[in-house]
């Protein structure tokens, strides 16, 4: 997950908008957000266009070519007339045209391979655009649940300032009657003090973590933005019940790092090929029509300049024929690229291997983080229940004088501790089981806690 997390610091720039007043964004709107307007992401759309044109071309390669050209002069001197072929002293002015075809009949079966490698990488392509989806859905899941937190951790702890407030009162009473001492009232209001603290720097952290996620989604109003008010509780983690190799092999199908590195290995194998058709001949048909027309030609039967029409009849002409070339030696450029080929594709079978491994050991990882991410929320509330009874009895023993605030304050202490372990467990329980779901092929957005 920290590469997933590194990632994220690099896809997400160039998305921009103004936040509406009191507008609250959920986590599907977030991402929806983020996959729309994500520049990295809009790059990447347009390379999937540029595969598309390239596969098209592969296409129209297998079609003849046709061209037509034309050119028109004035000579002076001794040169060359194209229509008579003889040496003019002259000026004269000269004209050609012509329409030219070739089509190419073999070349080592070039042209279905470029064919086939352009359909590889428009599907690579594709991948490559899934997968960064995927990388910034997680990301944004990411920021939302960090938001989450330091929300319900803020209601914690003035939950628990309530609490100290009113037992603030009491004792400035119970002091004020003579029955407790000065001392307690101090260690109240020491407590009182330190958990205003606590609220402030929660505060400051709830802050930070939506300047963290406006920032992903570019938007400017820091003040203004802020996510929907929902409750989070225990949700379905039926996903723990499945086996991890299951998952594993789930992750091969829904997730795209290890597609992206089977389609590098079929491009650079493709890659391969096409540098072997160059030790082939290649072999191609050409059909071309040509006329001439010069303003110095004389027609010998009336002794008139032939006109501008009868020219282009009179020195028409047509070639058709076959061009065979074929490769002996060039420097061993064709072999040298051949062992460029073979290397890369040796490269991109460990690319693959690794790959396999790396979604292996996510998966594991993930596996295991979210298991004992639900031992430790268990334990967490457990841990609660148990420091909440011992809050209130030592709650009552103060209350009658049988413990001073001393006693008492540490107790509550432990008890807020066990709140805030609560609410922390519970969010790295609700993100480790969602990237667990991720590689099970449930989208990152989709949140259906009861």
């Amino acid at each position: 997950m920290k590469k997933i997390t590194l990632l994220g610091l690099f896809l997400f720039s160039g998305l921009t908008i103004y936040a509406q007043d009191n507008k609250q964004w959920t986590l599907q709107e977030c991402v929806d957000y983020a996959l729309e307007n994500n520049i990295s992401i809009k790059q990447s759309e347009l390379d999937t266009q540029l595969t598309d044109i390239d596969k098209s071309q592969a296409v129209m390669d297998f079609l003849p070519t046709l061209n037509a050209n034309s050119s028109f002069s004035v000579n002076t001197g001794a040169n060359i007339n194209p229509t008579t072929n003889q040496f003019e002293n002259e000026t004269f002015r000269s004209a050609s045209g012509g329409v030219n075809s070739g089509v190419n009949l073999f070349s080592g079966l070039r042209n279905w391979k470029s064919l086939q490698r352009s359909k590889i990488n428009a599907i690579a392509s594709q991948y490559q655009l899934d997968k960064m989806r995927d990388d910034i859905s997680i990301y944004v899941a990411n920021a939302f649940v960090d938001i989450l937190y330091n929300k319900e951790q803020i209601k914690v702890l003035e939950s628990q300032n309530r609490i100290t407030k009113e037992n603030l009162e009491r004792t400035k009473e119970l002091v004020e009657a003579g029955v407790l001492p000065q001392g307690d009232l101090l260690e109240i209001k020491a407590t009182d003090a330190t958990q205003n603290q606590q609220i402030i720097a929660a505060e400051n952290d709830l802050f930070i973590s939506k300047i963290g996620l406006a920032q992903l989604l570019q938007i400017k109003d820091y003040q203004s933005f802020d996510i929907a008010e929902e409750d989070y509780g225990l949700f379905p983690d039926s996903i723990l019940e499945e086996d991890a190799s299951t998952i594993i092999e789930k992750a091969k199908e829904e997730v795209y790092d290890v597609k992206v590195a089977e389609s590098n290995l079929e491009l650079a194998q493709k890659d391969l090929e096409l540098a072997r058709t160059l030790y082939y001949p290649t072999l191609s048909a050409y059909m071309g029509y040509s006329t001439y027309w010069s303003g110095t030609n004389i027609d010998f039967s009336t002794g008139n300049t032939m006109g501008f029409f009868d020219q282009l009849s009179t020195f028409d002409g047509t070639s058709i024929g076959l061009q065979l070339s074929v490769p002996i030696f060039n420097g061993l450029t064709t072999r040298n690229n051949v062992k460029r080929s073979q290397i890369n594709v040796e490269r991109s079978k460990y690319l693959l291997e690794q790959a396999n491994l790396d979604l292996e050991a996510n998966v594991y990882q993930a596996y295991n983080d979210a298991k004992n991410a639900k031992k430790s929320y268990e334990a967490a509330m457990q841990t609660e229940e148990a420091r909440k009874l011992a809050y209130e009895y030592a709650e009552e023993r103060y209350k009658v004088g049988l413990s001073n605030a001393f006693d008492f304050n540490q107790s509550s202490i432990n008890y807020e501790n066990a709140q805030s372990d609560v609410v922390r467990t519970k969010y790295q329980y609700i993100f480790k089981v969602k990237v667990l779901e991720f590689y099970f092929g449930i989208p990152i957005d989709q949140i259906n806690y009861n």
